[in-house]
């Protein structure tokens, strides 16, 4: 009887401390690189004791692919995203699929860096903007610099059609009346190239056989650092961004926890790992890394998400048309 009784405590004191870990567990998803991921995560669970995340890594796409299958399975894994871009959020909240977090942080963000009914927050910022081989005898400082003769077959560009950030980019830049598709139309006259991601705008820059590439300001910055001959330059126009923005699930259990994340990476000490990681950060004030100007130098052009969202598939379906 005293076996039984003890066996008994002994199970419920097991099932009370696997609901207390539990209680404490984050579920993260997030197109973060593998390395930054863990350094979020690290500096999370140090600032919150007994807590801990666990988190899938993949892209954007591919982990949209994933939630979506679980959700159609009756299952929400994640409580939290923190992935690439608005565009992705904005359609999760027109789906009402996430939960609403009013953060303290805010005040400290530009307010055309949030959903203004809290629905998600950018954490950092990843432009677009104009990159050179050193060894290329032009210097270019604004995107029509790409229109001239002596650019004519020597510039590459991410495609919209493989590149979240490259959709963004051309969603700018189309929506603005000093560009439109007009732009586009001249690049593709002009003999600009359109490969596939941003890496291999970078390789073609570094290695010469395209010696101007439209390409995200951090890799060709780190690729500077590490003695690549390539420059990177923010064009007079402006630039465009994706800021890795973070949400909750309105299906998460954990939404206490979750809110908590949140106002974590928003945070000094959150955005000061964002500088650590080499990228701008969004928060007001806060430093930027080594290779970059400082915040106030930099020009973003305007960003209309729940247009890009709208316009997307059309976006790409012409992009097609005239790059194919």
């Amino acid at each position: 009887m005293s076996f039984r009784l003890l066996s008994a405590s002994a199970l419920l004191a097991s099932v009370v401390f696997s609901a207390s870990v539990h209680a404490d567990t984050l579920v993260l998803y997030t197109s973060q690189p593998a390395q930054d991921a863990q350094m979020t995560v690290d500096a999370f669970e140090k600032a919150n004791p007994g807590t801990k995340v666990d988190w899938v890594r993949d892209g954007t796409t591919k982990l949209m692919t994933r939630l979506r299958a679980e959700m159609a399975a009756g299952v929400v894994k994640p409580d939290v995203l923190l992935i690439a871009d608005s565009v992705t959020m904005e359609q999760l909240k027109q789906e009402g699929l996430l939960a609403a977090h009013k953060s303290a942080e805010s005040g400290e963000y530009d307010p055309a860096l949030y959903d203004k009914d809290g629905y998600y927050y950018s954490t950092k910022l990843i432009t677009t903007g104009i990159a050179y081989n050193t060894g290329a005898k032009e210097k270019p400082v604004s995107w029509k610099d790409f229109l001239k003769p002596e650019y004519k077959n020597q510039v590459a560009m991410p495609s919209p059609l493989y590149s979240g950030a490259a959709l963004i980019h051309l969603s700018t830049l189309t929506t603005n009346p000093d560009f439109s598709w007009k732009f586009y139309e001249d690049m593709k006259a002009n003999g600009v190239t359109a490969l596939t991601g941003n890496g291999s705008v970078l390789t073609a820059v570094a290695s010469g056989t395209k010696p101007y590439g439209v390409l995200a300001d951090y890799l060709a910055i780190r690729e500077k650092a590490k003695g690549a001959p390539v420059e990177f330059v923010f064009p007079t126009e402006g630039v465009s961004l994706v800021t890795e923005p973070v949400a909750i699930l309105k299906d998460s259990k954990q939404q206490e926890l979750a809110q908590k994340f949140v106002d974590f990476v928003l945070s000094a000490e959150g955005q000061e790992l964002v500088v650590q990681q080499g990228y701008l950060p969004a928060r007001n004030g806060t430093k930027t890394p080594e290779g970059f100007p400082d915040r106030s130098a930099i020009k973003l052009l305007p960003f209309d998400a729940a247009k890009a969202l709208e316009n997307a598939e059309k976006d790409k379906e012409d992009f097609s048309k005239l790059f194919n």
